[in-house]
């Protein structure tokens, strides 16, 4: 939908999962969208050197999310906000809506 405005469908997607899921990295969106592991990589590198996202090491792990610094951040999120709600309810719930469990489980405990 936006990918002609912002230049590629990655960026659109990784905008679109920030608005929705707070914080990513490179693996998650990979696992998410499917395909290459690079182009989301060079896309939220592109996004960070751009002041857009911030970065900060989970362990090992780099994670991504909207900088709060960002000059135009409230009116980046109402635009996506805004656009969101013309994407199809299928790809909202199959992509962005939040459905994986973020902390870990209970040692010991039941499925």
């Amino acid at each position: 939908m936006l990918e002609s405005l912002l230049g590629n469908k990655t960026v659109e997607r990784i905008l679109f999962y920030l608005l929705k899921n707070e914080r990513c990295y490179g693996s998650e969106l990979k696992g998410v969208f499917g395909g290459a592991l690079s182009p989301f990589q060079k896309a939220l590198d592109r996004l960070e050197e751009g002041g857009i996202l911030v970065s900060f090491l989970v362990g090992k792990t780099r994670s991504y999310e909207l900088n709060p610094r960002y000059p135009f951040l409230k009116e980046l999120k109402t635009f996506l906000n805004k656009a969101y709600l013309f994407l199809p309810q299928e790809i909202k719930a199959k992509y962005y809506e939040p459905k994986i469990r973020k902390r870990p489980r209970r040692k010991g405990k039941p499925l």
